[in-house]
């Protein structure tokens, strides 16, 4: 797992070539340490749009250090009509681009109101009426937490981020350029495994499950109950949750999801069964962490949690 620097204005020039070039490394790491040969990669939301960008410069130049990939929530194709729509107009974008470029970064807290105002009846009129109105304490749960614990975005990512919105780069073969290659999602031919969930406004799950059409390899998709931060922190064996799985997928969201088969539990399942079953044998953990090339560094969850941004 990545631990994530929260970055500031000093990380205002990192750009996706700086954040793929990381997760490269990263995997090195994880080889070195383990002693594989390849690893299984997992990207979410924007970290599986980073994830799509640095498996086709791998597939350009033949390198396999990467066995198999899982996008969840991630959506690489913004052709469809989606709440995030709202926010495409020249003007809004040309204004965010604008004030990232001003302060360096784009914060947490403007994200995330940008978010909120996508749901206004759930996530804002509902709170004015029952806690402003009404004198109610608000509810106290756990995705709450989860949903307050944003990020910023340095100015050079975010404004790459919104030409990959408007643009829709990603599905155009050659539209983008990392790491000195252009982009070209259907040279990925990797095992791929694509989550959505019913209920997400950030990442409408039929944009998910484009994924499946723009990879060129076998791909696999579930569909998983509840919202963009509920479906991912969504344990094994949840009696309340429930998902999806269907046939290979087509060119139809619409005609997977008639032929699908519903399920109790949380999808984290069957992609724990559909990983396992493209990893080597299993033995026995290791004693202790990290190696002499990379020693433990300090306990979880690392040390950029505890970290100022702009420090």
């Amino acid at each position: 797992m990545l631990s994530w620097r929260n970055p500031g204005p000093g990380q205002a020039g990192w750009d996706l070539d700086t954040y793929a070039s990381r997760v490269s490394a990263a995997i090195d790491t994880v080889r070195e340490v383990t002693g594989c040969s390849d690893v299984n990669v997992v990207g979410f939301c924007a970290g599986g749009i980073i994830a799509s960008t640095l498996l086709s410069q791998m597939a350009s130049v033949g390198d396999r250090r990467v066995h198999s990939v899982s996008f969840a929530v991630t959506l690489l194709d913004f052709s469809q009509r989606m709440p995030i729509s709202a926010f495409s107009s020249r003007r809004l974008l040309g204004f965010a681009g604008r004030r990232s470029r001003r302060a360096g970064v784009i914060s947490a807290r403007q994200m995330g109101s940008a978010f909120t105002w996508m749901r206004p009846d759930d996530l804002v009129f509902g709170y004015w009426v029952n806690n402003y109105l009404m004198g109610e304490d608000p509810p106290v749960f756990d995705i709450l937490a989860w949903n307050a614990d944003g990020t910023n975005l340095p100015r050079a990512l975010h404004g790459q981020f919104l030409s990959i919105f408007s643009g829709n780069l990603l599905a155009r073969p050659g539209g983008l350029t990392v790491l000195r290659t252009p982009v070209n999602l259907g040279a990925i031919t990797l095992p791929a495994f694509i989550s959505g969930a019913v209920a997400d406004h950030l990442t409408p799950w039929r944009g998910c499950y484009q994924t499946t059409q723009l990879l060129g390899g076998e791909t696999t998709f579930v569909l998983s109950y509840s919202g963009h931060i509920a479906s991912l922190v969504n344990p094994p064996g949840n009696p309340k949750a429930h998902y999806w799985t269907g046939p290979s997928p087509g060119p139809d969201p619409e005609a997977w999801l008639a032929g699908a088969e519903k399920h109790q539990g949380s999808w984290w399942e069957p992609w724990a069964r559909w990983t396992a079953s493209r990893s080597g044998p299993r033995t026995a953990a290791p004693e202790r962490l990290g190696s002499e090339a990379h020693p433990v560094l300090g306990t979880a969850p690392g040390l950029y949690v505890r970290d100022v941004p702009g420090g």
